[in-house]
């Protein structure tokens, strides 16, 4: 099942003329993921024929709409959970921390709670530690499928593949919380230049030790269930190491 990460990981990053050729590789992959129930197959299919077949720039101008414009289905997970506090930038580092610890290396341009990056990193781990992490964000997940499906978008297939994976929310109330956020709308333009005006988030390399950045501290932070008051900071100046 752990294959289902990295299928994932693949159709959530932004369409581009590479993305749709692979579509003959994604399909055998998703074929061979037997353990998903037929029907979710369909579905993952159907994403891939919806990314593949069409025009590369409608393909793009959707996928930016959604994830880009919409801030309540970001693919940011720390945004669904610290928004602009404090917190957010030790759990980013926290994160980074277990990327490195890991011997995992993250694009120049990736945040470390991008969902694919994260994605990505699950399918390099064992079975039983992909499971648990992503437990860690069940409510995150949980709640974007929600979103995904009340819009009627195929993008939902990729959450409930993930639900399936073992990325389900430990309570009800984690993914009420996280849906209480503001369901935005991304044709608001004023409104979401508005919400988006804040300095570019950049952290430093994970150099603090295990008892500050080890995993069950970052658990902690994936499983938070809903983002505090926003508490900014002044911008970190640093760039990732």
């Amino acid at each position: 099942m752990s294959r289902i990460f990295k299928i994932a990981s693949v159709l959530l990053t932004y369409p581009t003329p590479e993305l749709q050729a692979a579509a003959p590789e994604l399909r055998a992959a998703i074929a061979a993921e037997t353990c998903l129930p037929s029907a979710l197959r369909t579905a993952l299919n159907e994403l891939v024929g919806t990314i593949a077949d069409r025009d590369i720039y409608a393909a793009q101008e959707d996928y930016v709409l959604l994830f880009d414009r919409t801030r309540s289905l970001s693919l940011n997970l720390f945004e669904h959970v610290h928004g602009e506090s404090r917190d957010r930038g030790q759990a980013m580092v926290d994160l980074l921390g277990m990327y490195e610890a890991a011997g995992f290396v993250l694009g120049a341009r990736e945040l470390p709670d991008h969902l694919p990056a994260f994605l990505e990193y699950l399918s390099t781990r064992s079975a039983a530690e992909a499971t648990e992490l992503a437990g860690g964000i069940g409510h995150i997940i949980e709640a974007l499928q929600e979103r995904l499906i009340a819009r009627n978008s195929p993008y939902a297939a990729i959450f409930a593949a993930l639900i399936a994976a073992g990325a389900t929310a430990e309570d009800r109330e984690a993914v009420a919380m996280v849906m209480d956020l503001p369901d935005d709308d991304p044709t608001d333009l004023a409104a979401l230049d508005q919400v988006w005006e804040e300095d570019a988030v950049r952290f430093a390399g994970a150099a603090a030790g295990e008892g500050d950045c080890g995993p069950d501290r970052l658990r902690r932070r994936l499983r938070a269930a809903a983002r505090p008051a926003a508490d900014p900071a002044p911008a970190a100046t640093e760039e990732v190491s």
